[in-house]
């Protein structure tokens, strides 16, 4: 697939770049997506709720009242989960939400997604680029330039780019990445991918 190269102002360059078939060309394998996208967002979970259990409420562990006769249920200690205060019966506790994808299947994941975004028109080649200083400004001109800027757009990097990611950390839609950090989850959340040429071999690197 031959995609059109544009420079940082939006502008055709009048050069186009050829995107590998063996990582935007293939049939997207939906589940190897999935699987992906669930060990990203699991693994984002702290995991560190707890709710204290009856025996780790502090209270006094006498019986309420005698355990027949009273007409009334029975009843335990105050620290009984049937009353206010009481310990929580099953509660959560601390655990590791993560879960273990073969290697393989995070790249066919990655190939399917980008495979996705390219057959649906959303990759976009840019020259590569930079700013002097991180401003704001500056990369919101140069997404609205390539009319991109409420379209959720991820910009992979060939290498991380400090200066662009702090330009881009106060824009709420838009995202830069660099080509060896890029997960299926980035990529299926963004609207429109934006690559930077030297990116294009990093990415396939990673990917196959």
């Amino acid at each position: 697939m031959k995609l059109e190269v544009y420079n940082i102002k939006g502008e055709a360059t009048g050069r186009k770049v050829n995107l590998p078939d063996e990582v935007f060309g293939i049939e997207p394998h939906e589940h190897s997506v999935w699987l992906d996208v669930k060990r990203y967002l699991a693994a984002q979970r702290q995991g560190t709720h707890k709710s204290k259990e009856r025996s780790e409420i502090k209270g006094s562990t006498r019986k309420l009242h005698r355990q027949k006769g009273t007409g009334g249920a029975r009843k335990g200690d105050i620290k009984s989960p049937l009353f206010r205060g009481g310990g929580r019966i099953f509660g959560p506790r601390p655990r590791n939400y993560e879960i273990q994808v073969n290697a393989k299947v995070k790249q066919l994941a990655r190939r399917s997604a980008l495979s996705a975004k390219a057959k649906a028109g959303n990759i976009i080649v840019v020259e590569d680029f930079t700013f002097e200083l991180p401003k704001t400004r500056e990369f919101r001109n140069f997404l609205l330039a390539l009319q991109v800027a409420d379209q959720k757009p991820l910009t992979v990097t060939g290498e991380y780019n400090n200066v662009l990611h702090l330009s881009c950390r106060n824009l709420a839609q838009a995202e830069v990445a660099p080509a060896k950090d890029l997960n299926t989850y980035q990529i299926m959340r963004a609207g429109k991918l934006i690559l930077a040429e030297s990116a294009i071999e990093k990415i396939k690197e990673v990917c196959v």
